[in-house]
């Protein structure tokens, strides 16, 4: 599994970008001139960066005997949205990102079913939020996710002025595609979901609310939950059940050596 850490410019953001990434090799999955390759997009939360799933997950190790991409991004703290104060971070990560990554990897997939997006807390917001709100994947899974903005703005230590920057008000928030409960209920796409929440999470609650409601939508969601807390000794062993639960050639014998 090569890393390759890249530095690109974003016309939409109008400033250099970073994104990390985990391409196959062939002398380790044993798929020689491999194309069409599937991609998974793992999304960081409020405190990370590109870096994050890298360095705190062991990602390289789980998936180097796997033919599958993996693409790591930074939001900033921009939650994966088109800011109030006109930094379109939503624009950047959904549909910028994508073809930049196909320009420097064309042997990566661009098809839904082997494109895939995951997060954990802001990333699981981002992820399914991007899943929701566009078509270009059929697996999202959300790790501890923020879907509900209005239990993260009491909860999380950033003053007002930064969430009205972000969504704008709460009736502005509640009736736009940012409350991913209102972008579910006319979303013409149908991922399959999955989404694991620790009991002594403060976002426990508000995770069984929003997947009950997804669930009552019609949507495919495995839903789990286990004693754990907002932390990533948890989310370090819930990736290794993501990356069972998508559809991919995931070597679990060898993920260990």
């Amino acid at each position: 599994m090569a890393l390759l850490k890249i530095e690109y410019y974003s016309e939409v953001l109008g400033m250099n970008r970073p994104v990390n990434v985990l391409y196959p090799e062939a002398s380790k999955t044993g798929v020689k001139d491999a194309t069409d390759i599937p991609v998974l997009y793992l999304l960081h939360g409020m405190s990370g960066n590109e870096n994050s799933w890298l360095h705190r997950s062991g990602i390289d190790r789980l998936v180097r005997a796997t033919n599958i991409a993996v693409v790591m991004p930074s939001t900033d703290l921009g939650f994966y949205t088109n800011t109030k104060y006109g930094m379109n971070y939503f624009d950047a990560t959904a549909i910028e990102l994508p073809k930049i990554i196909h320009n420097f990897f064309p042997n990566l997939s661009t098809k839904p079913e082997k494109n895939f997006i995951a997060g954990l807390s802001m990333g699981g917001y981002g992820a399914v939020k991007l899943g929701l709100a566009t078509d270009k994947f059929s697996h999202v899974a959300s790790l501890s996710g923020a879907l509900d903005f209005e239990t993260v703005a009491k909860e999380v230590p950033h003053n007002p002025d930064y969430w009205q920057g972000i969504f704008g008000s709460i009736e502005e928030f509640r009736n736009s595609d940012n409350n991913l409960l209102n972008l579910a209920r006319h979303s013409k796409q149908r991922p399959k979901i999955y989404a694991w929440c620790g009991t002594e999470d403060f976002l426990f609650e508000e995770n069984n609310k929003a997947i009950a409601e997804f669930k009552a939508l019609g949507y495919d969601v495995v839903y789990e939950t286990s004693a754990g807390k907002h932390d990533w000794y948890y989310w370090t062993q819930k990736i290794d059940t993501i990356l069972d639960w998508l559809p991919i050639d995931y070597k679990r014998e060898e993920r260990k050596i």
